[in-house]
């Protein structure tokens, strides 16, 4: 993309996102802010950023490129064959991000999948949601290793019974979550994995942080 037109494409990212600044649309589109900072270094939009734009703000490709005569934002795309949209969810690496209970997104990775988004809003915040490759087999047979999960990063309240990612220290699990006082209980779904026990009075409580709860479990053969 020529950098005559780059800042009028960012212009109508902003606008489909309904956005005014670079950091609510890095947080719009599932990217850091120094992957927007270092496009308009380089005056230039991704290409990967288009329809993954497109399709998360319904809104077509040929108008986040060329806008339109009466600079108007066009009308959502239906998707489907019926009034259905899709959104895409950022594939993330298994790492939380530094100083945070979040996990890593590479700004540049074009790796997403899409969901439907009444499926996603049903759920619960698709501006929070990320999709995580599993490593391990401690939620086995429920999650197996190489699954891939839908987090959302909004619901850190704990809820018993149901599968968290959690951080502790610089390790990231999936387990199911009980407490006792004073007490973190994480239970693995594998019987070969024992209970794990976190006093979250001393200095454990710092190391251990909710990410996010699963929502979904998909598969490849």
């Amino acid at each position: 993309m020529e950098d005559t037109t780059y800042l009028e494409v960012f212009d109508r990212l902003k606008k489909a996102a309904g956005v005014t600044s670079d950091q609510e649309l890095a947080v719009s589109l599932g990217l850091s802010k120094q992957s927007i900072a270092d496009a308009k270094s380089r005056k230039t939009v991704p290409p990967a950023w288009i329809p993954k734009a497109a399709k998360l703000f319904h809104v077509s490709t040929d108008w986040l490129f060329f806008g339109t005569s009466e600079g108007e934002k066009p009308a959502p795309i239906s998707t489907l064959g019926c009034d259905v949209n899709l959104i895409m969810i950022p594939m993330v690496d298994a790492r939380l991000s530094a100083g945070q209970g979040s996990l890593q997104t590479d700004g540049n990775s074009e790796r997403s999948y899409a969901f439907r988004s009444d499926f996603l809003y049903r759920k619960g915040n698709p501006a929070s949601m990320v999709l995580m490759r599993v490593e391990g087999d401690s939620m086995q047979p429920e999650i197996m290793n190489n699954d891939v999960v839908l987090i959302d990063q909004s619901k850190t309240e704990i809820r018993l019974g149901r599968i968290f990612a959690v951080g502790f220290e610089e390790a990231i699990y999936l387990k199911r979550i009980d407490m006792l006082p004073g007490k973190i209980v994480l239970k693995s779904a594998n019987p070969a994995y024992p209970p794990v026990e976190l006093d979250i009075r001393d200095q454990q409580r710092d190391a251990f942080r909710v990410i996010g709860q699963v929502l979904w479990s998909g598969r490849e053969y």
